[in-house]
């Protein structure tokens, strides 16, 4: 018989690029949409591609793909799940190479442990697509048997284990994460919050010192010993963007003085 294969995708506000998202997974049995209840036209996208929308209230990554994955144990029984985010989309070569791995696994007994397929993923940046910074390939556990994978998570990222062998596919995910800067360094003003949060509770010093050497530190790693030099324009704007997220993240740490009652009796005690 031939396999049933599920895509699955979870979204909040994802009205940008969720219509051509929910298009490259036109080739699935069935598409399912969890989403945090978002305020755009998320909804609407979704239920007019012909998926099925499912809100469930935000609890953090790994807690919301537990859910979805919880969904094909019973209510909607799937063999395999193709999962990707609301900003992605499955390239036809991955289409092509995902459907005959899986159409080989299912008629091979040697391959009764095989849990998923690792495939890299390309993503956008500024104006072109990172092939070095340490972007690419980015291989990801995307393409999973049902029950063969455990979402785990770490700081602000989440990541999929398989429960099985794994192999590779050839083909691309292709990611288009950010409409702007702006966008950017949003993401990179939460991402340099939790992690100063997390090194201040296993008793790391910050300081402008050590926020400007891991800062340059990480410059020279994206744009050197990465190869970011050549990604052009967008390597140098992505790796300076490194830079700045490793600064912050080390001069927040100890903070915790902002925002103290100010009085003119603190004015002078600290000579302004």
């Amino acid at each position: 018989m031939k396999p049933f294969i599920t895509g699955l995708v979870l979204t909040y506000n994802g009205a940008r690029l969720l219509a051509e998202c929910l298009d490259s997974l036109a080739f699935c049995d069935r598409v399912i949409v969890v989403d945090s209840f978002s305020t755009d036209a998320t909804e609407a996208i979704a239920r007019k591609s012909g998926a099925v929308f499912i809100p469930h209230a935000w609890d953090g990554p790994a807690a919301q793909f537990r859910f979805a994955l919880g969904l094909f144990e019973e209510e909607y029984p799937t063999d395999w799940v193709i999962s990707l985010d609301q900003d992605e989309q499955c390239t036809p070569e991955l289409r092509e190479a995902f459907l005959n791995a899986v159409k080989s696994a299912e008629g091979d007994p040697s391959c009764g442990n095989l849990a998923g397929f690792y495939v890299p993923r390309r993503s956008w940046y500024y104006n072109r697509f990172l092939l070095h910074s340490g972007w690419y390939p980015d291989e990801l556990l995307r393409c999973f048997r049902r029950g063969k994978m455990r979402v785990e998570v770490s700081g602000a990222h989440y990541s999929f284990h398989p429960l099985g062998e794994t192999r590779r596919l050839s083909g691309d995910i292709v990611h288009y994460p950010y409409a702007s800067f702006r966008e950017h360094l949003d993401k990179i003003n939460s991402y340099a919050q939790q992690g100063a949060a997390e090194l201040e509770a296993k008793g790391v010093r910050g300081g402008v010192a050590k926020g400007l050497a891991h800062g340059f530190g990480r410059f020279l790693r994206l744009y050197v010993l990465k190869r970011g030099f050549l990604d052009g324009r967008a390597g140098f704007i992505n790796a300076v963007h490194g830079a700045f997220y490793a600064f912050l993240k080390y001069v927040r740490i100890g903070e915790g003085g902002w925002g103290k009652p100010y009085s003119l009796d603190s004015r002078r005690s600290s000579g302004q």
